[in-house]
C-alpha cells in the first residue's frame, strides 16, 4: 500500500510503499478514502508537541473508508461497508482501567507501547488495520462525499463532552474557545442537541463574528479582553440568566484566568468540562476549594469520546440536526500529504476542513 510515513521529528512525510497489513482476529482491515488532518498536525511531526510516538510511524488519528476484510469473529461487518474508523483504541485486558492510544497519533503512557506498537499505522495510507470495535458504520454514502464524511472527527470530540456533561434541551452553555475547530465544532452540536442559548468565547473577533451570523440569535459572543473579572462579567451579561454548563476547548496558548473566567460563572450545581490544551503552569487553574463547595460545582475531564457517541452522531447527520455543508472542504490526494499539513496549519479556523484523499490519485473539485 501506499502511505506517508513520517521517519524521524522535524523531516517531511515520505510517500513509500508499505506491506499491506496483515488481518488478525478480532480486527478489520479499512481501505481508507478519507482522512482529516488537525490545525496542529505540523507542530506534532517537528516534535514541539512532544507527543509520545514511536517511529517510523505512518501517522493520521481516525478517518472515513470502506471495509475491505474483516476477521473470522465478525457478525456484521462485511466487506464493502462505509464505517468511520475511531482513533481512539482501548486495551482489552484491564476494562476497569484500559490503557489508551490514538492511533497513528500517540500513547497516553509507557504501559501502552505494546498496543501502539501493534496498532501502529495510522490513516494516512491506502489501508488500516483497526480493531473490529473501532469500525462504526454509517450506512451508505457516495464516494465523492467521504471528505465531508471525515469531519465526524471533528464533531465527536465536542459531542464526547457535551454528552459527559449531560447537556439538556433549552440549557444554556458557554463554548470556551470556540474559534478553534473543536471549539467550532462545540457550537453547531450543542445547538443540534437543543441548547436554549450557547455563549461562544474567544479573540478573533472575526471568526465570532462569523459563528453569530452562521447560527443565528441562539448564539452570543464574548470576545476575551485578558480582564479575568471582566471577561467574566461580559459572559454573564451574554447569558442573561443562569449557565447550566461550560465546555472548555482553549489551546496550549491560553491562560488559567481565561479558563476560570467562564468556570466560575457558571450557575449553583453548575457543570463544567475540560477539553482544553493548557500545559504547564497555566495548567494550574487555581479554584477556590470553598466556592466549588459551597457552588456544588462537578468539574470534570473528558478525553475524546465513547463509542456510542458514534452511531448518535451518524443519526443526528442523517436527519439533518447537522450539516456537513458548513464545512469549507479542502482536498488533497496523499503524494500531496505534506502541502495538506501545511495547508491545515494556515487554516485553522472551526470551518476549515483539510482532508487527505488516499482512494484517489488526485484531489477532488472543491
Amino acid at each position: 500500500m501506499k502511505a506517508a510515513v513520517l521517519n524521524r521529528f522535524g523531516a517531511p512525510l515520505d510517500i513509500q510503499n508499505l506491506p499491506d497489513p496483515v488481518l488478525g482476529t478480532g480486527e478489520v482491515i479499512v481501505d481508507v478514502a478519507a482522512a482529516g488532518i488537525v490545525s496542529y498536525a505540523a507542530n506534532v511531526f517537528n516534535g514541539s508537541r512532544n507527543y509520545l510516538l514511536e517511529l517510523p510511524v505512518v501517522p493520521g488519528p481516525g478517518g472515513v473508508g470502506r471495509i475491505r476484510a474483516t476477521g473470522p469473529d465478525a457478525t456484521k461487518l462485511k466487506p464493502g461497508d462505509w464505517v468511520y474508523v475511531d482513533s481512539t483504541i482501548r486495551a482489552r485486558d484491564n476494562i476497569a482501567n484500559p490503557e489508551q492510544i490514538l492511533l497513528g497519533w500517540t500513547y497516553r503512557t509507557p504501559a501502552a507501547l505494546p498496543l501502539h506498537r501493534h496498532y501502529h499505522h495510522g490513516s494516512f495510507a491506502e489501508q488500516m488495520l483497526v480493531p473490529t470495535e473501532n469500525a462504526t458504520p454509517i450506512g451508505r454514502i457516495e464516494a465523492a462525499d467521504a471528505g465531508r464524511w471525515a469531519a465526524l472527527s471533528r464533531l465527536l470530540v465536542p459531542f464526547g463532552g457535551l454528552l459527559a456533561g449531560g447537556l439538556q434541551a433549552g440549557e444554556t452553555l458557554v463554548v470556551n474557545g470556540a474559534t478553534g475547530g473543536f471549539g467550532g465544532a462545540a457550537v453547531a452540536v450543542a445547538l443540534a442537541m437543543g441548547a436554549g442559548r450557547v455563549i461562544a468565547t474567544g479573540r478573533n473577533p472575526g471568526t465570532l463574528e462569523d459563528l453569530a451570523k452562521r447560527f443565528g440569535p441562539r448564539v452570543r459572543t464574548v470576545q476575551f479582553t485578558g480582564d479575568e473579572a471582566h471577561d467574566r462579567q461580559s459572559i454573564c451579561d451574554a447569558a442573561g440568566g443562569p449557565i447550566d454548563m461550560v465546555l472548555d476547548f482553549l489551546p496550549r496558548e491560553a491562560s488559567a484566568a481565561q479558563v476560570r473566567s467562564a468556570v466560575l460563572a457558571v450557575r449553583l450545581g453548575g457543570r463544567v468540562i475540560l477539553m482544553g490544551g493548557l500545559r504547564g503552569e497555566e495548567g494550574n487553574l487555581g479554584l477556590n476549594y470553598n466556592w466549588l463547595m459551597h457552588n456544588e460545582t462537578t468539574v470534570r475531564g473528558v478525553w475524546m469520546y465513547g463509542k456510542d457517541a458514534i452511531p448518535l452522531m451518524v443519526q443526528m447527520i442523517r436527519a439533518g440536526l447537522i450539516d456537513l455543508g458548513q464545512f469549507e472542504l479542502t482536498e488533497f490526494a496523499l503524494d500531496d500529504a505534506n502541502e495538506a499539513v501545511a495547508h491545515a496549519a494556515a487554516n485553522a479556523g472551526p470551518r476549515q476542513l483539510t482532508v487527505l484523499r488516499p482512494d484517489r490519485g488526485g484531489a477532488l473539485p472543491n
